[in-house]
């Protein structure tokens, strides 16, 4: 039976990953966003922060739902406690995943937005990969220019991330955000157009 070709789409933190993702999703290309599926496990009641709650009781809220900040505080730079979240978190996630997948079984072309996509493995559920880059410090005015981010925080962060260099050399396609958004508009639109005809690897 026929089912969508699967794009996975990934990139470093400030590459322009999510206004690509939106620049697909605004040509009605179904789009899965890892990010916004945690975001929703770890939402007040969500399944995601009951199990926080047993792991970390602290990085949990009043109202129920997970302070991502006090959450990273306790697993960045300490690999045996980012393990535990992931084997915690990453099932839910993948179910999460697989409900849109399904419910999106007829489409030609989906995308799956996941920010570590390399770092997790997931590049082996898709039948291609693209990586949105962008010039090194282009990615860190971008960075710096978020709420509460610090020159710190940008290093810890990329630190965990697989080098923009390396997703690149493994992708099979990029689009280079630096360019501008016109630019990433009309390298989305080359790209749909390429795969158009595209069938499952």
């Amino acid at each position: 039976m026929a089912r969508p070709f699967i794009l996975g789409l990934t990139g470093s933190i400030g590459m322009g990953k999510s206004t690509t993702a939106s620049l697909f999703a605004q040509r009605g290309i179904p789009v899965h966003d890892a990010d916004a599926a945690v975001r929703r496990l770890y939402a007040a009641e969500g399944a995601g922060a009951r199990l926080i709650a047993d792991l970390f009781p602290d990085a949990v809220a009043k109202d129920g739902s997970v302070d991502r900040a006090r959450l990273r505080d306790h697993v960045l730079g300490r690999p045996d406690s980012l393990a535990r979240l992931e084997a915690a978190i990453h099932p839910l996630v993948r179910a999460e995943e697989q409900r849109f997948l399904d419910d999106h079984a007829d489409a030609s072309l989906v995308i799956l937005d996941i920010p570590l996509l390399f770092e997790t493995g997931g590049e082996g559920r898709c039948d291609a990969v693209l990586v949105v880059t962008a010039d090194p410090e282009v990615q860190r005015q971008r960075v710096l220019a978020r709420p509460g981010m610090s020159e710190a925080t940008l290093a810890a962060i990329l630190a965990k991330q697989m080098p923009d260099a390396d997703k690149r050399a493994r992708a099979d396609f990029l689009i280079d955000t630096g360019l501008g958004l016109a630019g990433a508009e009309n390298q989305v639109d080359a790209l749909i157009e390429q795969l158009a005809d595209t069938g499952p690897a």
